[in-house]
């Protein structure tokens, strides 16, 4: 029996739903003909606004529950072919309340694969990131899929994040060896896009310098902006989902990054250049408590090997997808005002 399952007539559902990526990725669904998308949500971290442009929709079903508890997961999953884990913690969060996100991350992943099991869903997509690298000096060259982890010198809220990651993505290895679950895990580089939450430390940093260079203050860039960082647009990646299942893929991790890598510097200029200013950032050192996730030096993460196994790359390029993001926010200040 071929792992995959087409989205057209088929139902799925997206745990951790009222998200970002869970919007759109629900969105992408529907638009391929999924008979039906369940957002799973307990709405912590989740919004209504994430996910009001969709609510319209008769092919869409909201349930609020928890990870946490395997009852909701196992009703909300009855009768679904296709399993979306994306509830987390992210770094930020893990800094705050790490027992928390070491719950959530490795508890409610547990939960989430026995609920598909108990439930026969033919395929589980789990949400994974480039953090199962870690973060600090060791991180540099081609980040391919087979890069071990590196810890040192980074903040512990980091290393805890990925670490999960890496558990998550073992306890998906172990369901298909065990039980013979379909899965394919995809490592997401830092996600921005249109509905842009305030969860991610370098997708915070995007709304922060946009804020700033809109007040008419200086942009602040750390360091010498020679540091790098790695975005892929939700649209890319909520095509990635798709194609996930979609794929005949199975027992596999691979990279869903942006089309190439961005230094601090041109990405603040990126942002002040879209605000229409022209205004010179202002260099900084580290403000003592803030969690900045930080590289040894240039880096990139490789997406060959998603191309490879389930036909997927990168389309839109950085400041394209600023600009997508920037007419969103303006967008929505204009109707909030």
């Amino acid at each position: 029996m071929t792992a995959a399952v087409p989205v057209a007539g088929h139902r799925f559902i997206i745990v951790g739903g009222a998200s970002l990526v869970g919007s759109a990725t629900a969105a992408e669904l529907l638009d391929a003909g999924a008979a039906e998308v369940v957002l799973f949500d307990n709405f912590s971290m989740g919004s209504d606004a994430a996910i009001a442009h969709l609510k319209d929709n008769p092919r869409l079903r909201l349930v609020r529950g928890d990870v946490m508890r395997l009852p909701d997961l196992l009703r909300a999953m009855e009768g679904c072919d296709g399993a979306l884990l994306l509830a987390a913690y992210m770094t930020l969060n893990m800094n705050t309340d790490p027992w928390g996100g070491l719950d959530v991350n490795v508890r409610g992943v547990q939960n989430a694969l026995e609920a598909a099991r108990a439930n026969k869903v033919r395929k589980v997509v789990f949400a994974s990131s480039n953090a199962v690298y870690g973060y600090g000096p060791g991180v540099k060259g081609d980040l391919v899929e087979d890069t071990p982890f590196h810890s040192v010198g980074a903040p512990p809220a980091a290393i805890l994040y990925g670490a999960t990651k890496i558990i998550g993505e073992q306890l998906c290895r172990d369901a298909k060896r065990r039980f013979g679950q379909d899965y394919v895990v995809l490592r997401y580089s830092t996600v921005y896009g249109e509905r842009q939450h305030y969860r991610a430390a370098n997708a915070l940093y995007i709304i922060e310098t946009w804020d700033k260079v809109k007040r008419g203050e200086r942009p602040q860039v750390f360091g010498d902006g020679s540091e790098t960082k790695h975005f892929v647009y939700v649209g890319d990646l909520a095509r990635a989902n798709r194609m996930a299942f979609e794929s005949p893929a199975t027992d596999v991790a691979v990279n869903t990054s942006g089309p190439k890598p961005v230094t601090t510097l041109e990405l603040v200029r990126m942002v002040t250049k879209l605000a229409g200013s022209d205004v010179e950032p202002e260099f900084v050192g580290d403000t003592p408590g803030k969690v900045r996730l930080t590289s040894g030096g240039a880096f990139r993460i490789a997406h060959e090997e998603a191309f490879a196994a389930i036909g997927w790359k990168p389309e839109v390029d950085m400041e394209e997808g600023l600009a997508r993001l920037m007419r969103w926010i303006d967008g929505n200040e204009a109707r909030a005002a």
